[in-house]
């Protein structure tokens, strides 16, 4: 048998690394990180902090709105896990630049805007699926294509306009009635043994899917 470099996927290492540098141009978390940043109007939040002469400073929406945003994208809704995840995972660190919100505060601030989260969301995601940065992502939106013709622009278009929209809107309001009632139910192990699960099992269908389909076709058709 050949022999091959061992690995381990559960290490711990120390690596240097550049946030910035994670986010790279094309990327859904790069879209999240320049439009937040550069082209959404965040003052909508502002109103509710009353820390302007006194107190501590606290966390910026940006951050928070980034790494929400990021983990329904990949499934997760709880606060905790998304604590976690800013503790651990390189493109929450990046996004967070090396912050790491407590589940509480992350918890809150989704109670307490959850009207301008959704709105806000909504925008982003237009956007995103626009410019084709969703993919197969949990945040795929299935049925409802814009027309890749450049020369077109924006004309004929308006009616499937609104029905992404529509869709969008459903699904960041699924996300966030799901945020809400995970983070007053399992613990953190929990919810991750649950999701891996849940992940393995899909994987599993899948390949098992295919592997089917596969045995029942002429031999050298694939």
């Amino acid at each position: 048998m050949p022999k091959f470099i061992p690995y381990n996927y559960d290490q711990t290492s120390m690596v240097v690394i550049n946030y910035k540098d994670q986010l790279q141009p094309g990327t859904f978390e790069h879209a999240v990180h320049f439009l937040i940043d550069t082209k959404l109007d965040l003052s909508i939040f502002y109103p509710k902090f009353k820390n302007n002469d006194g107190g501590r400073p606290a966390y910026d929406p940006a951050i928070l709105l980034k790494i929400i945003l990021f983990a329904y994208s990949k499934g997760i809704t709880s606060s905790r896990e998304i604590q976690w995840c800013c503790e651990t995972n390189i493109i929450f660190k990046a996004l967070s630049c090396d912050t790491v919100p407590h589940f509480t505060t992350i918890a809150a601030f989704v109670s307490s805007h959850a009207e301008e989260v959704e709105a806000l969301f909504e925008q982003l995601l237009l956007i995103c699926q626009e410019q084709g940065l969703l993919g197969n992502e949990l945040f795929a939106i299935d049925g409802c294509k814009m027309s890749s013709n450049s020369a077109k622009e924006w004309s004929g278009t308006l009616k499937e306009l609104e029905e992404k929209r529509a869709k969008i809107k459903r699904l960041i309001g699924h996300h966030v009635s799901e945020h809400k009632k995970i983070d007053g139910s399992d613990t953190l192990d929990e919810q991750r043994k649950l999701r891996a699960e849940q992940a393995i099992e899909t994987l599993n269908k899948a390949h098992d899917k295919i592997d089917d389909f596969l045995k029942m076709q002429p031999q050298g058709l694939f």
